[in-house]
């Protein structure tokens, strides 16, 4: 199993980061804070189901204050059930929140390199993830 001391690991969530930051439109919140990933993800499996139980775990975690560091153990939450694929699927159906939230030069905008990036991510469900969440 895959665990929190493996530099493959940190590679992965940094270029899993990087790939849903990468042009991120920037947003503010009511409050002015800026809006990231995270929110992108929140809105996207809102649209789509009830409540995802990583969206109900992460926002539990009393210790994470920033967008990035609910995305960033969203992810781990993810890898860890193996729900990171269906999950990120679930927030690129709706083509108008994609154009909301990412700029043209995103390949989450270009249904081929969607295709792509969804099936490597769904490989990754047959890796045993044992993360400190």
């Amino acid at each position: 199993p895959v665990t929190d001391g493996s530099r493959e690991l940190h590679r992965l969530c940094a270029q899993l980061e990087f790939l849903l930051q990468f042009d991120l439109k920037e947003k503010r919140s009511f409050f002015g804070q800026r809006k990231d990933y995270w929110d992108f993800l929140c809105q996207g499996l809102a649209q789509r189901r009830q409540e995802h139980e990583g969206i109900r775990f992460v926002t539990s975690l009393d210790k994470l204050k920033t967008p990035v560091g609910r995305g960033r153990a969203f992810l781990r939450y993810c890898l860890v059930h193996r729900q990171l694929a269906e999950s990120l699927q679930l927030c690129l159906l709706d083509p108008e929140s994609l154009c909301e939230w990412y700029y043209a030069r995103s390949p989450f905008l270009s249904s081929q390199l969607r295709v792509e990036i969804l099936r490597s991510l769904y490989e990754l469900d047959g890796i045993t993830f044992h993360l400190a969440l």
